[in-house]
């Protein structure tokens, strides 16, 4: 009997500490997954915000690009537009500058509109002065007063030509052809209306003297 109550005992305390060993293992099994799980969900967390942050940044990105290039491209067009305005009157300003000095239609017509005038209004009494002064006179000076008016345009176009960029934005330079041509329109211009106020004036080609 007392042996077999040895072996009953040392059965039982073999088998007890079978069962510490396994309770010890499941919640060092446990207690390892626990602070593995812990471990990992906040890093995740992090992660992803981490991920969502560079991908708003890129975002804002893209469209801080999208929007210069916008941007750049209006100011492109808007300098394409300031140029071919410029460049027109330029050439509006050289062209009525050439046609003060060549002469026009405007003033022929002119011209001998006021021819006519002055043979209708002069009786074939009047001295010769008087007759030379109202057929040729008058319009001789009609056709430099037209000549002044179109080398006066002249000069306004292309002196507006020449400061429109100091009105404009800063940074800005303006064509070399575009300078050149209204350059050439307020010399142009200049030299008509000197001539234009010289014959008006009868310092240039006055009248024949009749006496």
């Amino acid at each position: 009997m007392g042996t077999k109550t040895v072996d009953e005992a040392g059965a039982e305390t073999g088998t007890e500490a079978e069962r510490d060993e396994q309770t010890v293992d499941v919640t060092e099994a446990g207690t390892a997954a626990a602070s593995t799980g812990e471990g990992a969900g906040p890093a995740s967390d992090t992660e992803a915000r981490d991920e969502a942050d560079q991908d708003a940044d890129e975002q804002d990105e893209a469209d801080e690009d999208a929007d210069e290039a916008l941007a750049a491209a209006e100011e492109s067009e808007a300098d394409r537009d300031g140029g071919v305005g410029q460049g027109a009157a330029a050439v509006v300003s050289a062209a009525l500058g050439l046609v003060s000095l060549t002469g026009s239609w405007v003033a022929t017509v002119a011209a001998a509109r006021e021819t006519l005038v002055g043979q209708l209004e002069t009786s074939s009494t009047a001295s010769v002065a008087t007759q030379v002064k109202e057929v040729y006179g008058d319009a001789w000076a009609t056709t430099a007063l037209v000549g002044g008016l179109f080398a006066l345009a002249a000069l306004i176009i292309g002196v507006f030509v020449l400061v429109r960029p100091a009105f404009g934005a800063p940074g800005r330079p303006q064509a070399a052809w575009i300078k050149s041509v209204a350059w050439a329109g307020v010399s142009l211009g200049v030299v008509g209306l000197v001539l234009a106020v010289a014959k008006y004036s009868d310092v240039l080609l006055g009248l024949p003297s009749t006496s």
